[in-house]
């Protein structure tokens, strides 16, 4: 079975809460990007495997998200072997998705391939144990996202009248990086552990409203809807916020940062 994965892009990302288990709460709108994609085919086998083309992927196939998706349905509902073949065109670390999607597109090549029969419901539980924003690319349309990122619920929103630009830099900056980043701005002085290595109480920045300035429309997101890791990033590499102003100066009705970075994104009127 042959899918494409693709990508999304975060619509707004408050850092809600640092949690007391090194977790953090956050608040975002994901939107599907279907002109950037990966390529997953899926085929039952005499032995379990994996081969990648494209953009090299640099972890044990062991590792892989797609091969732990694999692992996880085996042994939830003793599949057979199959060999995935993936061809890796969305970038990775640049806080698209990717990995996520194809994980997320692994399980539904499974559920198709063996009959499972399995509930978008239940895919999105299982997608949940791979990682926070897996479950969002089992139903793959606008879900505004809450939690750590797994908590979703539709949003209605129409982006069909627009064109959606992404801009990929090379940067890479890690989740945990970007995380110690908004933490410094956001919680200064709140440490993170006691002497033990046990975090000591959680703490909430001063909360916005993001649904509510979503819902003003995209017009007005400029001025009010805000990823908060781009402070950091930007701070670290300016020229992060220089191609963000270009999307402006090229007529972008909103840009910005996506996820934890590094790649840019500007919605265009088409």
């Amino acid at each position: 079975m042959i899918l494409t994965p693709n990508a999304k892009i975060n619509v707004g990302l408050d850092v809600v809460r640092r949690r007391a288990d090194g977790y953090h709460d956050i608040e975002t709108l994901f939107v599907p990007v279907p002109d950037v994609r990966d390529v997953l085919e899926v085929v039952k086998a005499d032995e379990a495997g994996m081969t990648c083309y494209g953009t090299p992927c640099d972890v044990p196939v062991e590792k892989n998200l797609c091969f732990k998706a694999f692992r996880l349905m085996q042994k939830n509902f003793g599949i057979g072997d199959v060999h995935i073949y993936l061809y890796k065109n969305i970038p990775m670390g640049a806080g698209l998705g990717g990995g996520s999607s194809d994980a997320a597109f692994t399980l539904i090549a499974l559920n198709a391939v063996f009959s499972l029969g399995l509930s978008h419901e239940r895919l999105a539980e299982i997608a949940a144990e791979l990682g926070s924003d897996c479950p969002f690319f089992i139903y793959n349309r606008p879900m505004f996202a809450s939690g750590r990122g797994e908590i979703l619920e539709p949003f209605d929103i129409d982006l069909s009248p627009y064109r959606i630009e992404v801009v990929t830099p090379g940067i890479h900056i890690s989740t945990a990086e970007a995380y110690a980043g908004v933490d410094a701005i956001k919680f200064p002085g709140v440490p993170g552990a006691d002497g033990a290595g046990n975090a000591q109480s959680d703490h909430r920045s001063d909360s916005s409203d993001l649904k509510t300035k979503l819902s003003l429309g995209i017009t007005n997101w400029r001025e009010n809807v805000v990823n908060d890791f781009e402070a950091y990033a930007f701070a670290k590499y300016p020229i992060l916020a220089d191609i963000k102003n270009d999307l402006y100066r090229r007529g972008a009705i909103y840009a910005s940062m996506t996820g934890s970075g590094s790649a840019l994104y500007g919605i265009f009127q088409v």
